[in-house]
């Protein structure tokens, strides 16, 4: 088949100015049969308006013309973005040094004197042509060599930062801060009551005893990973890495890779020999949270490692010898699981070699107004504004409910009253956003009391309520969970919540 034909490129486009016809006659008759196109004006203001349009590749210029002479009309070229790069020939009857010298000066490229030779004028037109075509052609590549240049240098700083990301990763990973150790001891244990009494002087024995695996098991919200990174940070391993891995979020064909890494080419997309979070955790603890969600094979494979302190990297045969201490955290109870047959036993004696339970917020309400009181005093900080006070119907409203979200569900209603009340007393109607399986404050008379979600009514905005308080009641009062579960965005739930506090009460 043959190859197109190429289409030719169009003529290059010549203006000539001079304020003479016959002059413009004779240079577009030589011009012209070269395969120019040829434009012609007869003066210079004139030919500042079509330079700017045409953009022609070269402009002939006589020097002396009425109202504005060539020297004038070619410093006023140089001057507009547009035209400032097209080069300009003077022409002219007058060939004295002093006047060749101002064409120059004023940006003129050549200067030719009439008469002249049509040979003449025809080469020095090429040779600037040629001239200007060399210059675009270089001023394009430095501008296509300095943005390689500037792509090159942003990547070569790319892979330095990765590069020192990666080499920083072990050590970010094996020497912990000692104010990252100071935030994590015993002080942030918030509570007076004897549970978290014993608590405390459950991790403070477990200080002593580095390589023992403890288990800690309650509720969802109740801390256990706080009480997990106090373990950490306040024994012989605090300068170590505390790796935390939610065993419940790791999709369950990634799971193995994850915990114990996998060697380059060990399955679809494994480009890259990667450590798993055992390795990372190498003389620290590693935090399994949720761990009555792992697989049953996976288990199997867990309980060889803790035996044997030995990890074999997915796609690899030979194992790595690894030193890491195993807390493990449940809100499930596993004895339930192993006599269901999801989980083994074996593997749950050998987490469970000492067991810390975490106790629900409602079984402790001693404790929620010092815990009210410390997250307002940390939001309050972070948000740069003083801390306002909670007054007594706010915490006898506190104290009344059971939480079923526990302390994270108490985090979250004190900073959302925090947000609601600014700097003033949070009284109890900023606490708004509570979970509504429990009255904020004893109901008055006549008060509106809880749809049941069993029986939605009929209207559309008092159904949409019910569901917005079971979804609050089983997400602890989570805003974010409770949209999700759902399907709305956190906006419409806030309305709904918004329009409830202010409607009236019916009887």
């Amino acid at each position: 088949m043959d190859s197109p034909s190429l289409k030719p490129p169009p003529p290059e486009r010549l203006l000539l100015v001079d304020d003479a016809p016959a002059n413009l006659s004779v240079l577009a008759a030589t011009l012209e049969p070269k395969g120019f196109e040829i434009l012609a004006v007869s003066d210079g203001v004139t030919a500042l308006r079509v330079a700017e349009r045409a953009q022609p590749d070269l402009i002939i210029l006589d020097i002396i013309m009425p109202e504005m002479d060539g020297f004038e009309t070619c410093r006023q070229l140089k001057k507009v973005e547009a035209t400032k790069d097209i080069p300009v020939i003077f022409i002219t009857a007058r060939g004295e040094t002093e006047h060749i010298v101002a064409g120059f000066a004023a940006g003129g490229v050549d200067y030719v004197v009439k008469p002249f030779e049509a040979p003449e004028v025809v080469s020095r037109v090429n040779t600037h042509l040629r001239l200007s075509r060399l210059r675009r052609e270089l001023l394009e590549k430095n501008r296509a060599l300095e943005a390689r240049t500037t792509e090159l240098t942003a990547e070569m700083e790319k892979r330095r930062l990765v590069e020192s990301a990666l080499q920083r990763a072990d050590e970010k990973l094996a020497v912990i801060s000692d104010m990252e150790s100071s935030r994590w001891n015993l002080d942030g244990l918030i509570g007076g009551s004897p549970q978290m009494q014993k608590i405390v002087e459950d991790i403070s024995r477990l200080h002593h005893f580095s390589n023992t695996s403890v288990l800690i098991t309650g509720e969802s919200g109740t801390g256990k990973e706080l009480i997990a990174r106090a373990i950490h940070f306040g024994g012989a391993r605090a300068k170590a890495p505390f790796v935390a891995v939610n065993c419940a979020a790791i999709p369950a064909e990634l799971a193995e890779s994850m915990l114990f890494g996998h060697a380059k080419g060990a399955f679809t997309g494994a480009t890259n020999t990667r450590k798993g979070f055992f390795e990372m955790a190498a003389s620290g603890t590693i935090f399994l949270d949720e761990i009555a969600d792992m697989a049953l094979p996976l288990q199997a494979k867990l309980l060889r490692v803790l035996e044997d302190s030995l990890v074999t990297p997915v796609g690899m045969s030979e194992s790595v010898k690894v030193d890491v201490r195993v807390v493990s955290a449940s809100n499930a109870k596993l004895t339930e699981r192993i006599a269901a047959g999801a989980f083994r036993k074996d593997l749950y004696f050998r987490l469970a070699r000492y067991t810390v339970c975490a106790p629900p917020l409602r079984e402790r309400p001693e404790d929620i107004a010092l815990l009210a009181h410390h997250f307002l005093r940390i939001f309050s900080a972070e948000m740069g504004m003083k801390a306002p006070l909670l007054n007594q119907d706010a915490l006898q409203a506190l104290q009344a409910y059971d939480f079923p979200g526990n302390v994270r569900e108490l985090r979250n209603i004190i900073e959302r009253a925090l947000i609601e009340c600014g700097e003033r007393v949070i009284q109890a109607r900023h606490l708004r956003f509570m979970s509504r399986a429990a009255p904020l404050l004893p109901p008055a008379a006549g008060a509106r009391r809880p749809v049941s979600a069993a029986a939605l009514p009929l209207n559309l905005a008092e159904a949409e309520e019910v569901l917005i308080q079971r979804a609050l009641q089983e997400t602890g009062g989570n805003i974010a969970d409770a949209a999700r579960l759902l399907g709305v965005h956190r906006t419409r739930i806030y309305r709904n919540l918004a329009r409830e506090e202010t409607r009236p009460v019916r009887g």
